[in-house]
């Protein structure tokens, strides 16, 4: 019933839209990503990270010596894209990478563990400003209806 609820909403905010590809899923796809990478890097920016960075710092400090390839899982990456980041929070002393064997483990520095707290304050603080703007059962079920489209369009 809710999900039905939901999307006559959403069909009605489509009527209401100011572009011709509203009923466009890629483009209302990367128009609500723009925005939200504009909302998340103001949040994160009171850790002196981007929003990126910021996940990529609490998915290491969540798991030390974590792998970069399940980085790249869980931040729906491309493993080149996630050996970039971590080289640069390497560089910024944020991160360090430990070698063993063919592998490679990705831990945090103190630099980074002391950051950790401040960034999941901002999370909780991104969370807070779009459940303000959408209510927070709508955004939650945005989320988990996104969650499953990706699912299935991989």
């Amino acid at each position: 019933m809710y999900v039905q609820t939901f999307v006559i909403y959403l069909l009605h905010q489509m009527e209401n839209c100011k572009s011709k590809y509203c009923g466009c899923l890629y483009y209302s796809a990367n128009a609500l990503a723009r925005i939200m990478t504009k909302m998340a890097d103001e949040e994160f920016a009171t850790t002196g990270l981007t929003s990126s960075y910021a996940f990529l710092l609490m998915t290491v400090c969540e798991k030390p010596g974590i792998q970069p390839k399940e980085i790249s899982h869980h931040m729906q990456l491309t493993p080149s894209t996630v050996t970039r980041l971590i080289e640069k929070m390497e560089y910024r002393g944020y991160l360090k990478r430990e070698h063993i064997g063919r592998t490679t483990a990705v831990y945090p520095t103190q630099l980074g563990e002391d950051l950790h707290p401040k960034i999941k304050e901002a999370w909780k603080k991104l969370y807070q400003r779009y459940s303000n703007i959408l209510g927070k059962t709508e955004g939650d079920k945005l989320t988990e209806l996104i969650n499953e489209a990706n699912e299935r369009l991989e």
